[in-house]
């Protein structure tokens, strides 16, 4: 190989040796960025997480105050109407049981009247008119 063969393949060997180490710089100080950005968006994401979280219990408490209130007017809705109902119950019962009173005495008495009109009839006494 003679000397300007060499020059060639020395400069040659040089720019590849250059442009390499430049591209590596390049590269080295891009992922130092990647990783500066890597952390920024994991520390957004963490406060975006907490944002969501905090928010999620705040509704959460809300509907457990929305259940408890709900909860508690039925209870004290349910207690007045059972309460009514049993009044009324009452009061139907007593009327059932005087009505029933009412038929066992009126059947007593035609019993009766029927029993002495048989009596009289085998005693041999006229039927009044």
């Amino acid at each position: 190989m003679n000397v300007t063969g060499m020059k060639r393949c020395l400069l040659a060997v040089g720019l590849a040796a250059g442009l390499g180490c430049g591209v590596a710089l390049g590269e080295g100080q891009g992922a130092g960025q990647d990783m500066k950005n890597a952390g920024s968006d994991t520390k957004g994401a963490a406060v975006d997480t907490g944002h969501a979280t905090k928010k999620v219990y705040h509704k959460s408490a809300t509907g457990t105050k929305t259940a408890y209130h709900k909860t508690a007017h039925g209870t004290t809705v349910a207690a007045d109407k059972t309460g009514h109902g049993a009044k009324v119950a009452g009061r139907d019962t007593k009327t059932g049981a005087e009505d029933v009173g009412h038929g066992t005495k009126v059947a007593a008495k035609d019993t009766a009247h029927g029993t002495e009109k048989v009596g009289d009839k085998i005693a041999g006494k006229p039927a009044p008119r």
